[in-house]
C-alpha cells in the first residue's frame, strides 16, 4: 500500500497526486493536519530519511519559532517540533513496504514507480 503524506493545498503534494493518479498508482491520500500523525509513523519515515531532511527550514512555520527553539536540534527535539506542527515537515512523504521518499520530482517518482 503506498501512503502519500502531506496537507490538501500543498501544491507540491497537489502535483504528486495527480502524477500517481495519470500514471494508476494506488495510494491513499493521508493528510497530516486532517488526519493527524503519531510519533510511531514519523520514527517509520526515518528509517528511510534523516531527520534534517525531513524538517523543512524553508517553511513560515520554521520562520515563526522561536530561535530557543531552533537552536540544538537533534533527532529527538525535531520530531517533538513536527508533531506539534506537521507543517514543518517537508512535503509530500511517499511511503511503501520499500521505505519512503520526501519531496516530490517526477523523475523520482518514475522510476520509483517503472514497470
Amino acid at each position: 500500500m503506498v501512503i502519500l503524506y502531506g496537507i490538501k493545498n500543498c501544491d507540491t503534494v497537489k502535483k504528486a497526486r495527480r502524477w500517481c493518479e495519470a500514471n494508476n498508482v494506488d495510494f491513499k491520500f493521508h493528510d497530516v493536519r486532517v488526519d493527524g500523525l503519531d510519533e510511531a509513523t514519523i520514527n517509520s519515515w526515518l528509517e528511510s530519511v534523516s531527520w534534517q531532511v525531513l524538517l523543512n527550514k524553508r517553511s513560515t512555520t520554521w520562520k515563526q519559532l522561536d530561535d530557543s527553539r531552533k537552536e540544538q536540534l537533534d533527532q529527538a527535539s525535531a520530531v517533538e517540533l513536527m508533531l506539534e506542527n506537521p507543517t514543518l515537515i517537508k512535503r509530500p512523504v511517499l511511503c511503501d513496504n520499500s521505505g519512503c521518499m520526501v519531496g516530490f520530482k517526477e523523475a523520482d517518482y518514475a522510476a520509483k514507480f517503472a514497470k
